[in-house]
């Protein structure tokens, strides 16, 4: 095994060589012939254990067995406790993710603050086939099937080609001792059902279960990547990105034979999950849509627009007192007298200060929002009827900011200026206001 390893290193992961490795290391089976083997490699590693305070007096006998391992092997050690139920309460995760949040954020601290290269965990071929069984029941595409990356940014798994009856034969050659997770008997967890039940099946009806197992995810990851790359091509046709979010072209979409795959791989990294309603959207009236934690899609006309979810209270007002030169928030907008002005542009307007009642407020526009359109004396005209004009998508319309003197609009920012305020005759002070 120590051969195999070896030389799967030196094909696969030559860049680990005189690198500063960090172990994640449970004191389980795996984790500890993990250790043992780099060490006996003559890795520079350190061991990195976290305790998540989640089988009580068992969670301190693991950490007090990996300190004993590291002190016996002359290896570094790094030890971290978490109140992992207290966590999963507060940020309403599952107690497994809660753990694996927790555990890899150390992992990256470390990497950072201790100036290690990699993190390297203990992860096997038993673990890909219950991984690739769970993902299978639940239902996944195709990114569910392929298996525990083997490399995933600064996170190396170097035992995914051995199975876990190979790291259990090398630990009796070898008299390693481990602890054993005693949630690891349990059936309460589905990968423990999948383990204990499923896998030993399998492997019965095929004793070479796991090698024609690893064929066939090495085609499935090859599959992935042609799917990938006609992804990419399709994307380029179809999508532009913008600085406010992504535009999809429905005319273009529509062209393709098997549009709904597309937009899967466009959108799942994403986090939707309701896809039968995002499919839906291609075809949905305007204004329709669909949100995921962080991003919502939305119908307008014949786009799909992607966009971040706008958190802020878009009651929120912003003032600007008199005098002030520079508004950074929530745009960035220049104020400064003048003696001569030039046409009013959608970025750009000049107005009487003396007209003006301080303090300025900037606000989101509201439906009923009415101001006389720069050009058109004595008219009003809504707001939204200006954006219809315009033809401003949905997107763009949310977007907007309103300009106020008191309870009259100066500037619809960004899109046209208000004839009350504009200058004539009269004027002594001109106020040049600029949307950088």
């Amino acid at each position: 095994m120590l051969d195999r390893l070896k030389n799967h290193i030196a094909q696969n992961f030559p860049f680990l060589e005189n690198k500063k490795l960090l172990l994640a290391t449970s004191g389980g089976l795996d984790s500890i012939v993990m250790a043992h083997l780099f060490k006996r490699l003559d890795y520079a590693v350190a061991l990195a254990h976290c305790n998540f305070q989640l089988r009580g007096l068992e969670s301190f006998g693991d950490q007090n067995f990996v300190q004993d391992f590291a002190s016996a092997n002359n290896i570094p050690m790094f030890l971290t406790q978490f109140d992992t139920e207290a966590f999963a309460k507060d940020y309403k995760l599952s107690t497994q993710v809660a753990a694996r949040d927790l555990r890899y954020n150390w992992f990256y601290e470390l990497l950072e603050t201790e100036e290690f290269d990699y993190v390297l965990t203990a992860h096997h071929a038993d673990d890909n086939i219950e991984t690739f069984l769970i993902n299978l029941s639940r239902g996944t595409g195709l990114e569910g099937l392929v298996g525990i990356p083997a490399q995933n940014d600064k996170i190396i798994r170097p035992l995914l080609l051995f199975s876990r009856e190979e790291i259990a034969n090398y630990a009796d050659e070898n008299n390693i001792e481990w602890r054993e997770d005693s949630s690891n008997a349990s059936d309460k967890y589905l990968r423990n059902k999948i383990r204990h039940d499923l896998v030993p099946l399998l492997k019965e009806l095929n004793p070479q279960f796991i090698s024609s197992f690893q064929k066939t995810q090495s085609y499935l990851q090859e599959s992935q990547a042609m799917v990938e790359d006609a992804s990419i091509m399709v994307y380029q046709q179809v999508a532009k990105q913008e600085e406010d979010g992504i535009y999809f072209d429905l005319n273009q979409l529509r062209k393709l034979p098997n549009y709904t795959s597309y937009l899967y791989q466009w959108l799942h990294e994403f986090g939707f999950s309701a896809w039968d309603d995002i499919y839906n959207l291609v075809e949905s009236q305007s204004g329709k849509y669909v949100f995921s934690a962080e991003f919502r899609l939305l119908k307008d006309r014949d786009l799909l627009i992607l966009s971040p979810i706008d958190l802020s209270n878009s009651n929120e007002e912003y003032f600007i007192d008199e005098g002030t030169e520079d508004v950074k928030i929530p745009l960035k907008l220049s104020l400064c007298k003048v003696d001569a002005i030039y046409i009013p542009t959608n970025t750009a307007i000049f107005v009487d200060q003396n007209k003006l009642e301080f303090p300025l407020v900037l606000r989101r526009w509201n439906e009923g929002d009415n101001f006389q359109p720069f050009g058109m004396d004595g008219k009003s005209k809504k707001v939204s009827k200006l954006f219809k004009d315009e033809k401003l998508s949905l997107l763009e319309k949310e977007n907007v900011w309103i300009l106020w003197s008191g309870t009259k609009i100066v500037w619809v920012v960004g899109v046209r200026q208000d004839e009350r305020f504009k200058i004539d005759n009269k004027t002594q002070n001109i106020l040049k206001i600029e949307l950088e």
